[in-house]
C-alpha cells in the first residue's frame, strides 16, 4: 500500500493525481498550477509532497488567508513564485437587496449554469446588496459576459483588486474532547450535542458532507483536518488527534464554527 495506507480509498486517485504533478515538475523542470482545491485536498497535497524538498517548492497563495478553496504551485525549487503566478480573479457585482434575496447557492447554482466546472471557481461570498466571487483567472472573461442574471436579479460583473475581497476571518470554537471512535454519527453527537441516533438520522437523510462531498454512511471514518456540515446547524471541523485515554477512547479536538 506504501503512500496510500494513510488516506482513505476514495482519496487515492487524487494521490495519483498529485504524484502525477509532482513529476511533471521534476522531469519537466515547469511550474504546475492547480485548480481551486478545498482544505482536504490542500491537506494532501502538503502531506504527499512536503513542504520542504530539495527539488521542488510547493506555494498556497498568501493573499487570500481566510479562503477555504486555494490555488496551489507546485514549482522548481528555483523559481520565483509572485502573487500574479497563481492567476487569480476577484469579480464582483450588486443587487438591490430591497427586492431579492441572494444566497450563496444562487450564485453556485448560476455559475455552474454555464457549464463551468466547480475546480475553476474558489470562494463565494455573498452579502446585503454585494457578490463577489474568485475564480480562475482563465475564465474571468467568459463568466463576465455570460453571468447576466442569478435568481431574478440582473447583475454585471466587473473585476476588482483581491485587495478589496470582503473575506472575513472564520471564527472556529475550539474544544477538547474524547468519543469511543472517530466514525461520523459519534463524532458528530459529541460536537452537535445530540444523540447517535439523531446524528445517524441527518447523515441516512443526506443533510451531512464531509469535505463538501455528501455521506450517507454513519460508520463512515473521520481523519484530522476533515471539514463537516450538517444541515441547518452549521459547520465543524475535526481538528486533531491527541491520543487515547486509558479507557481507549480517542482524546480529539473539535472546532464549531461561531
Amino acid at each position: 500500500m506504501g503512500i496510500y495506507q494513510h488516506y482513505r480509498k476514495e482519496e487515492h486517485s487524487f494521490i495519483d493525481q498529485v504524484l502525477s504533478w509532482q513529476e511533471y515538475v521534476k522531469t519537466r523542470y515547469q511550474a504546475k498550477l492547480t485548480d481551486f482545491l478545498d482544505p482536504r485536498e490542500q491537506q494532501i497535497v502538503e502531506s504527499v509532497i512536503g513542504k520542504t524538498n530539495d527539488e521542488i517548492q510547493l506555494r498556497i497563495h498568501s493573499g487570500t488567508e481566510h479562503l477555504e478553496r486555494k490555488r496551489l504551485i507546485i514549482a522548481p525549487f528555483y523559481e520565483d513564485v509572485t502573487d500574479t503566478s497563481f492567476r487569480l480573479t476577484l469579480m464582483q457585482a450588486t443587487y438591490n437587496e430591497k427586492f431579492i434575496s441572494l444566497l450563496h447557492r444562487d450564485v453556485m447554482g448560476a455559475f455552474l449554469s454555464l457549464g463551468i466546472t466547480r475546480d475553476k471557481l474558489g470562494d463565494i461570498f455573498v452579502t446585503a446588496g454585494h457578490i463577489q466571487i474568485m475564480m480562475a483567472e482563465e475564465i474571468a472573461n467568459y463568466v463576465s459576459m455570460n453571468l447576466t442574471t442569478i435568481k431574478n436579479a440582473n447583475i454585471s460583473l466587473t473585476e476588482e483588486p483581491i485587495a478589496k475581497l470582503l473575506e472575513k476571518e472564520m471564527d472556529w470554537i475550539e474544544t477538547d474532547t474524547t468519543v469511543s471512535s472517530l466514525r461520523l454519527d459519534t463524532v458528530l453527537s459529541e460536537i452537535y450535542k445530540m444523540s447517535r441516533k439523531e446524528a445517524s438520522a441527518y447523515i441516512k437523510k443526506k443533510q451531512v458532507k464531509v469535505n463538501f462531498k455528501l455521506v450517507v454512511d454513519p460508520k463512515f471514518l473521520l481523519y484530522a483536518g476533515d471539514l463537516i456540515s450538517v444541515r441547518g446547524k452549521g459547520r465543524s471541523k475535526f481538528v486533531a488527534m491527541n491520543g487515547e485515554t486509558r479507557k481507549n477512547k480517542q482524546r480529539i479536538t473539535v472546532a464549531r464554527l461561531k
